[in-house]
């Protein structure tokens, strides 16, 4: 019996108003990033086009800076809190959101992701992140943000927290006789006592084994200490690359750090993030894109690229000069910061055209046709081995995903890349990952 064929995974990435800086100032876009209403329409458009998951970022400060007071990038919500919403209006698309080991502690994270992992019926997936707005650190009683490689060594160990936290209880831990009185086996749960560097945790966790075994774990560093612990810990990398070659190396790199761990390619997936605009024809894809960016005012852009290399002041320098040389940055994504630094020496910008240059994709690969061009792109990349799936970004909420599910998810299923049905409820059947076995509570023969 022959294997069935490799399909391609999609995930919606959610953004208030959308990926465009400027995309709240456009006349069919809604400006408020606290409507429900937006949300659950893009849910239900990702979910009726057969996505695998929807994605939420976070940041847990507001920018104090252009960004403040010219996007829509102030205010936003808490991702559990909009995915638990998202969860009742959506039957089967996974649920993946942003939640930082720099500022909260394993006990929480533990909890609300099998929480929602329960309330989803087996759709959560935790995208761990480590913080990369040194801003953060003000609203957590501290002067200075942590270090990049104590950023790491803490997420190391609050990942291992977090999953023997989520394996504390059997899968039949819990038998609910009424005859006898017994709720659950005492036997078959178990407390973590971790002593560690950074932590010390008694457990159990009080949430049951969730549908998923345990919810899907996702990370979207792309520095060594990022690819280290994707390639040790991660089911699902959220990257940024920039052409299909640099793609396959990292694909390459990533892939070929699991066998020391013990686990095989197809334990992990790996999804560039991808910009689309969409249109009839490439003119009128490029028009559409157009419109946004001459929305953008300068100041704007460069404060947007000043946050993403890094978290730097760039306003004291004059608009037209270049990426003056900055030190590798130990507050935000070191990864993020040698990409533009690239982008922006290969093209000879000056810090305006920078910031123009990744006002609606902050650095992914951008993506402007006709649904047919950007398939063969996306099919390029999937057969090529550079990725295993895309985390789909759009310039406005929710009528640009409305563009990319309409007509070009139905060329990817003419092509045989996506599928038509969902062939089961969770988010790792969806992504064709195991289940975890319980290391803690091998199976009772019946």
């Amino acid at each position: 019996m022959s294997a069935s064929p490799r399909q391609l995974s999609l995930g919606a990435f959610l953004m208030a108003t959308g990926h465009h800086v400027a995309a709240w100032r456009h006349h069919d876009v809604p400006a408020d990033p606290l409507d429900f209403s937006q949300y659950k329409r893009a849910a239900q458009i990702a979910e009726a086009a057969r996505f695998d998951a929807l994605f939420v970022a976070d940041s847990v400060a507001a920018p104090d800076d252009a960004l403040a007071s010219n996007s829509a990038r102030s205010v936003h919500f808490e991702p559990l809190t909009l995915l638990s919403a998202l969860a009742a209006v959506t039957e089967h698309i996974g649920l993946i959101g942003t939640a930082t080991t720099t500022y909260n502690e394993p006990y929480h994270i533990a909890r609300k992701f099998a929480s929602l992992d329960h309330l989803s019926g087996g759709r959560a997936g935790w995208n761990l992140v480590t913080s990369d707005a040194a801003a953060e650190a003000h609203n957590f009683g501290r002067d200075t943000h942590v270090p990049h490689a104590q950023r790491y060594a803490r997420a190391g160990e609050f990942q291992q927290v977090v999953q023997g936290l989520w394996d504390s209880w059997a899968d039949d831990a819990f038998i609910a006789d009424k005859a006898s009185g017994q709720f659950h086996r005492p036997d078959r749960v178990r407390a973590l006592d971790h002593q560690g560097q950074h932590f010390q945790v008694r457990g159990p966790l009080n949430v049951a084994r969730s549908p998923q075994g345990r919810p899907v774990l996702v990370q979207a560093g792309a520095s060594e200490a990022g690819r280290e612990l994707a390639a040790q810990s991660a089911e699902v990398v959220f990257t940024a690359q920039t052409s299909l070659a640099k793609a396959q190396a990292f694909y390459a790199d990533v892939k070929g750090r699991l066998a020391r761990y013990g686990r095989s390619e197809t334990d992990l997936k790996i999804m560039p993030g991808v910009f689309v605009v969409v249109g009839a024809s490439q003119a009128e894809a490029q028009e559409k894109f157009e419109q946004f960016q001459a929305l953008v005012e300068p100041q704007v852009g460069v404060a947007l690229l000043g946050r993403m290399l890094g978290n730097f002041d760039l306003s004291g320098y004059p608009l037209d000069s270049p990426l003056p040389e900055l030190p590798l940055t130990q507050d935000g994504q070191q990864s993020r910061q040698r990409l533009l630094t690239e982008i922006a020496g290969r093209e000879q910008l000056t810090l305006a055209q920078l910031g123009r240059r990744i006002a609606g994709g902050r650095g992914h690969y951008s993506l402007i046709g006709t649904p047919a061009q950007i398939a063969d792109e996306l099919q390029a990349w999937f057969e090529g081995r550079g990725a295993d799936g895309f985390n789909i970004l759009v310039p406005h909420l929710p009528d640009g995903l409305a563009d990319f599910a309409c007509e070009v998810v139905p060329e990817l299923q003419r092509r045989g890349l996506f599928r038509t049905e969902y062939q089961g409820r969770t988010l790792r059947e969806h992504l064709g990952l195991q289940r975890p076995a319980n290391p803690y509570f091998p199976p009772v023969p019946a």
